[in-house]
Formats: C-alpha cells, sequence, structure tokens
C-alpha cells in the first residue's frame, strides 16, 4: 500500500508540475555559481553543488537537523515521476533552493527543491541507432555561473542556461557511431568542464578532455592509452592499444592544493580475451592523477594489469586527510572493483596499503609496490574459470561515502563470482569487441552482499550490513552519524554511521540505482533519491 501511495502522489504531482516540456511557469533564482564556492562547496551544506558533493567526493553532509533521534519520523515530503521506463541513476544538484537532475537517455529539469514543482526542462534529440553497453543511462550535470553542463549518449557535451534550460553551446567529443558515448557528470574545475568518456566495450581508446567552460573549445586532451612512440605504449602487444579501451565513465576528484585532477580507468578490450593485447596494457584500470591547467600525466597506479575479468578502476577516489603510519598524508582510498582496498598518497601516488575487502579468488596479495601477485589458472579458458570477485566486481561505479567524524569509508559490496570464458573476437566498428564472456550458474541471491565500514588505516572491516539482493546503490553519510542507501527491492534505509544499526526504512516502490543527496531549502533538512523512475525528497514534519 505505502509504494501504490507514493506512486499515486507522483502521477498526481505529475499531472500539477509537468503538463509538458514547454512549461516554464517561473524562472530559478540564486546566486551564480562561482569556482570560489565550488571550492568551498563543504562550507554550503545547505547546497549539493556538483555530483559527489565535494572536490574530496567524500559524499559527506555536514547538516544535522536530521539525526538519530528522529530520522525514523522521515515521511515523504513530494515526488517527481520521470517520463522513462529506465530505472533513473541521477544524483541531483541543488543550488539556492533550484534541484537540477537528468533522466535518460540525455535530458534535463530544474525543479524547486522544496516542492518538486517545474522551472524548466531540456530533452535533447538522439541518433536513431546507438552503441551502447549497458543501458541509456545520465548520471548528472555539473554547474559554473548560471551555465550547466550535460553529457549525452551520442557523446556531446552540452552547456545549458541554468534559468532557462536553453543551449548556449554543444561540441561533439567522438563519434558515437564507433561506440563513443558519455553518460557521467562532468566535473568543473576553474574555468574548465572535465569529462570522460564511455565505449570501452566497443573497442575505443579512452580519454579525458577538459573544455573551456565559456565556449566549449577542446583545452587539453588525456588518452588513457598512450599513443605510438609515448611511454607504455609498449604495454600493449603490436597495434592493441588503438582498440585498447580504457574509458573514463564514471565522475572523478580533484585536490585544489595539489591541482591535481584524479580520474579512474575502465578495462582493457577486448574483455576477456587477453591473448592479442600482450601486456600491462596501460593506463587501463588505473587511476591517473593529471594537471588540472594541461592535462599533463603527474602519476598513475595501475590496480589490475592486463586485466582479462573486466574489473574497471571507475570508482570514484575518495581523498582524505589524516595521520597514517605516524604521519599526517594526503590520501587517496580506493576500494577496487577487484576486491582489493588501496591507500595511495595522492602527491605522489605511492602505494602504501593494499587489503582484501570482499572475496576474492585470483591474487595471493598485493605486493610492496602495489602489484598483484596472481594464483595460477585464473584467466578465462574455453571451459570456464570460476572467479571471485564477478564481472560486476566487490565494488563498482555506485559511490561511496566517508565520514570524517567516524574516520570510517563506507563500501556498497559483493562477494559474489562469475565462471569466465574466453572466445576470439574481431574488432568492428560499433559493435562488442568483448573476447569471451561470464557466466553465474547460480543465482546471484547465493552469494553475500552487504555495506561494508572500513578503517583507511587498517583496511580491517568495523561492521557491516546485510543487502540482499545485491544493489547498486550510493551511500551519503551526514555529520549527525547516520548513512543513507538504497536496495534494488524498493527500500531507502538510514543506518548508524557508528555501529551499522537500521534506523529508519521505507519502500520507494522502485530499484535504487543512484546515490542520496541532503540539502536545505527554508531552514529545512530535505533527503532525496532517485528510485525506479522517479525521484522521491524527505524530510521532517
Amino acid at each position: 500500500m505505502q509504494s501504490r501511495l507514493y506512486r499515486t502522489v507522483g502521477c498526481a504531482l505529475l499531472l500539477w508540475v509537468y503538463p509538458g516540456y514547454a512549461q516554464q511557469p517561473s524562472t530559478p533564482l540564486g546566486s551564480p555559481v562561482t569556482s570560489e564556492r565550488l571550492l568551498k562547496a563543504s562550507e554550503e551544506p545547505e547546497n549539493w553543488l556538483m555530483y559527489s558533493g565535494q572536490y574530496n567526493s567524500q559524499r559527506h553532509s555536514r547538516l544535522t537537523a536530521i539525526d538519530k533521534s528522529n530520522v525514523d519520523q522521515l515521511e515523504v515530503k513530494w515526488v517527481k515521476q520521470l517520463e522513462t521506463l529506465a530505472d533513473v541513476e541521477t544524483t541531483p544538484l541543488v543550488v539556492d533552493g533550484v534541484m537540477y537532475l537528468t533522466q535518460s537517455p540525455s535530458n534535463v529539469f530544474a525543479l524547486d527543491a522544496s516542492t518538486g514543482s517545474q522551472f524548466w526542462s531540456y530533452e535533447h534529440t538522439l541518433p536513431e541507432k546507438l552503441s551502447l553497453c549497458c543501458g541509456r543511462q545520465n548520471r548528472g550535470v555539473a554547474i559554473l555561473g548560471e551555465t550547466l553542463f550535460l553529457g549525452t549518449l551520442d557523446a556531446k557535451l552540452i552547456a545549458l542556461d541554468a534559468k532557462t534550460g536553453t543551449v548556449r553551446w554543444e561540441t561533439q567529443s567522438a563519434d558515437p557511431n564507433t561506440g563513443y558515448s558519455k553518460t557521467a557528470a562532468p566535473l568543473v574545475i576553474g574555468d574548465k568542464v572535465i569529462s570522460g568518456i564511455a565505449g570501452g566495450e566497443y573497442g575505443i581508446r579512452g580519454f579525458l578532455d577538459a573544455y573551456d567552460a565559456e565556449t566549449g573549445e577542446l583545452a587539453w586532451r588525456f588518452y588513457t592509452i598512450p599513443g605510438e612512440g609515448e611511454p607504455h605504449n609498449d604495454t600493449w602487444e603490436d597495434d592493441s592499444w588503438k582498440t585498447g579501451g580504457a574509458p573514463t565513465w564514471i565522475t572523478g576528484a580533484y585536490d585544489p592544493e595539489l591541482n591535481l585532477v584524479y580520474w579512474g580507468t575502465g578495462n582493457p578490450g577486448p574483455d576477456w580475451n587477453g591473448e592479442a593485447r600482450e601486456g600491462d596494457n596501460l593506463y587501463s584500470d588505473s587511476v591517473v592523477a593529471l594537471d588540472a591547467d594541461t592535462g599533463e600525466l603527474r602519476w598513475y597506479f595501475q590496480f589490475t594489469p592486463h586485466d582479462v575479468h573486466d574489473w574497471d578502476a571507475t570508482q570514484i577516489p575518495i581523498l582524505i586527510d589524516i595521520e597514517f603510519d605516524g604521519r599526517p598524508r594526503k590520501l587517496m582510498l580506493f576500494p577496487n572493483r577487484n576486491g582489493f582496498f588501496y591507500v595511495l598518497d595522492r602527491v605522489t601516488g605511492e602505494f602504501l596499503r593494499g587489503t582484501p575487502f570482499a572475496k576474492q579468488t585470483w591474487a595471493e596479495r598485493i605486493d610492496e609496490n602495489g602489484r598483484p601477485i596472481r594464483i595460477p589458472g585464473m584467466f578465462p579458458s574455453e571451459e570456464g574459470v570460476l572467479v571471485y570477485p564477478s564481472v560486476n566486481g566487490a565494488a563498482n561505479w555506485w559511490s561511496n561515502t566517508y565520514s570524517p567524524r567516524t574516520e570510517l569509508l563506507y563500501v556498497v559490496t559483493y562477494d559474489g563470482a562469475d565462471t569466465f570464458f574466453i572466445g576470439e573476437d574481431e574488432y568492428v566498428p560499433g559493435e562488442m569487441f568483448l573476447g569471451g564472456a561470464p557466466e553465474r550458474l547460480v543465482p546471484q541471491e547465493t552469494y553475500a552482499s552487504m555495506i561494508r565500514a572500513i578503517e583507511p588505516r587498517t583496511g580491517d572491516t568495523r561492521w557491516e550490513f546485510p543487502l540482499q539482493p545485491k544493489t547498486q546503490s550510493g551511500l551519503l553519510s551526514t555529520a549527525s552519524d547516520l548513512v543513507f542507501g538504497g536496495s534494488v527491492d524498493g527500500y531507502f534505509y538510514a543506518l548508524d554511521a557508528v555501529n551499522g544499526t537500521e534506523l529508519w526504512r521505507m519502500n520507494v516502490g522502485g530499484n535504487v540505482k543512484a546515490a542520496p543527496i541532503s540539502y536545505m531549502v527554508g531552514n529545512v533538512q530535505y533527503v532525496t533519491i532517485a528510485a525506479g523512475n522517479s525521484i522521491l525528497t524527505f524530510g521532517l514534519d
């Protein structure tokens, strides 16, 4: 009954505020989002100014009006039902009472963040045929001044007027007919818009771009696969680098003091047949640190050399400053898809620690340089080889959160396995380039899924909260020691960040494949989550 009620409320709201794309009852008001505001985003907890909340990607809110004593009193304040059959994966922005969110496949809405009423919408026209790996999704926008920035499934970056939704400029980043696309929210740094690319299953050559926010002109491009004659091109056999993948399909992080942008890279291609691309295949399955002004590579760290299990390293790097091994360090936390939790020095890229945080059977250990010591016989074969983690990984693109209060990292984790098969494949532009396939031979519910609270200094798990079935929800922590998340069976919940006790749960009527945010309008704190094809916002009475 509760789920139906929310859907009924959502439909009623849709009829009230959304009779058509042309409706624009009023113009959003607010101060322009300067680069200085973005740098100090944590000082504006009433807003959510970028995909991960702050440049450090901790996804931690300083708001405390919703706390352990009253979280069980949360109720639905408004619902926005979107005109899509796809599960929504957007993480909204909130700027001075205005919410900006995306809808599949490449559309944008501006809403009143306190009521859900619509100011304007933008619908991007796509080609009839697109080469897409994993659904027609979009995960969010970025903002600078009074301009929004949107990546689209046909590999464009578009600038929209934040007050009206009109197009200011657009640029074509790559050819979508050969498998390139954009699904991630861009990241604004200074006067540049940093935007990655998807399409690793189509034999693309990955890259990360920076565009002039005012004009849309390309400022720099960093290829995640070195070209002929460049350092580390020899980690690819013959010409395999030309179709090697290594996309940049999720948003990164940024350290203003170092002026370094950090971005994870995806798997090499073909995914499961490494015989035609012998070598480490740099910079696939890596995190790269680039000079934000020039795109110059400062350092890199590769998590899975010569990956043959599709273990992208596109998890969002989380940046923290704590005492580590007896002295203050600027750290990067990276719970990788391959099942190991890594701690790196983000100044130099030095490997500091690598410990399993999920079940894995492919590596004996991580050596003192951060390189995995592989267990023989774990590569895909014609007969199939059972390996932990599964192709979906111990972690994946869904956002983790770090609380500076508890000094714990909260990670949605999966202790699952797949049987990996090798196969032949020939590169054809615009067609999948896989070289095999994984197969799960038992029900997914056979394997454990949970949130794990990890201590960064040791890699130990402080507590875990079971989640069945496996979920793809991101997480949010707050200064009142709460952790919010969702589940595939349609629940939104709040946990005690200290010990993992469940404090509140509500049926939201749809699969949660997005990350929650929190913000404040008029001294009222709200928490918003995308579930199914709806946006639900909660608050206290």
